[in-house]
């Protein structure tokens, strides 16, 4: 039940991503630089932890979660670019504004959403420390998917009711990823690994893809700052996890 609880909140996240979108866009940078240090933060100090206890509880060789922290962080690379529906690449879809592209990039961070909320539900298989921890990442992405949802269908030409259709799909999306969880469930022995590969995307769209974001137009000490305390609050949160 935590796990729809949670999957809820990114439904919001995503939702009021899309909003600010419509108004408030020019603030989104310090959001941004916050968000970045919690989710490098909590890999830091929780999902590595963490993937260190399973190893030595099941004495696994550790080389084989880093391989897939590193499959992880790779794969979320791969799929954001060849996809083409990272924030940068808003100016190619203004050269073309065909509403085609605007639905299809739509579509695919709805698919993205869902795959978090599976994410949510696979954490709370571990236990409930990691569950609250894969949404707090998965709240804070959420916003800028909602974010990107609106601004990639309106720069396309799509209407604004349109925009606001594909944006509930994408928030309705980690709930039902949470919700196909109650399906299946992860071997034991496989801990290890999904939380290393949880913890290469979190590495990616914290340090690759949202740090970045936060800096490319308003990189300011106040940004800098915002990063820092950003961590102060995955440790601290953390620390009562």
């Amino acid at each position: 039940m935590g796990a729809i609880v949670l999957a809820l909140g990114a439904f919001v996240s995503t939702f009021l991503g899309g909003q600010f979108a419509l108004r408030y866009r020019d603030r989104l940078h310090l959001i941004m630089g916050f968000t970045a240090g919690v989710l490098v933060g909590l890999v830091a100090f929780d999902l590595l932890p963490e993937i260190f206890r399973l190893v030595n509880a099941q004495r696994l060789a550790p080389v084989a979660p880093m391989i897939t922290l590193m499959i992880g962080f790779l794969a979320f690379h791969i799929a954001e670019k060849s996809l083409l529906i990272h924030h940068n690449h808003e100016e190619e879809y203004a050269v073309h504004q065909h509403p085609q592209v605007g639905l299809l990039s739509a579509l695919a961070l709805s698919g993205h959403s869902f795959l978090d909320g599976v994410g949510i539900g696979l954490g709370f298989q571990v236990n409930a420390g990691v569950g609250i921890v894969v949404a707090i990442a998965v709240i804070a992405h959420d916003f800028t998917d909602g974010l990107n949802t609106v601004t990639l269908m309106l720069v396309n030409k799509n209407s604004r009711a349109r925009a606001l259709r594909l944006l509930l799909l994408d928030a309705g999306a980690p709930v039902l990823g949470a919700l196909s969880t109650f399906l299946f469930t992860i071997p034991h022995a496989w801990l290890p690994l999904y939380l290393g590969f949880f913890a290469g995307f979190l590495l990616y769209i914290g340090a690759s893809d949202i740090l970045p974001e936060a800096h490319s137009e308003h990189s300011s000490a106040v940004t800098i700052a915002l990063t820092v305390v950003g961590v102060l609050f995955a440790f601290i949160v953390t620390r009562f996890v």
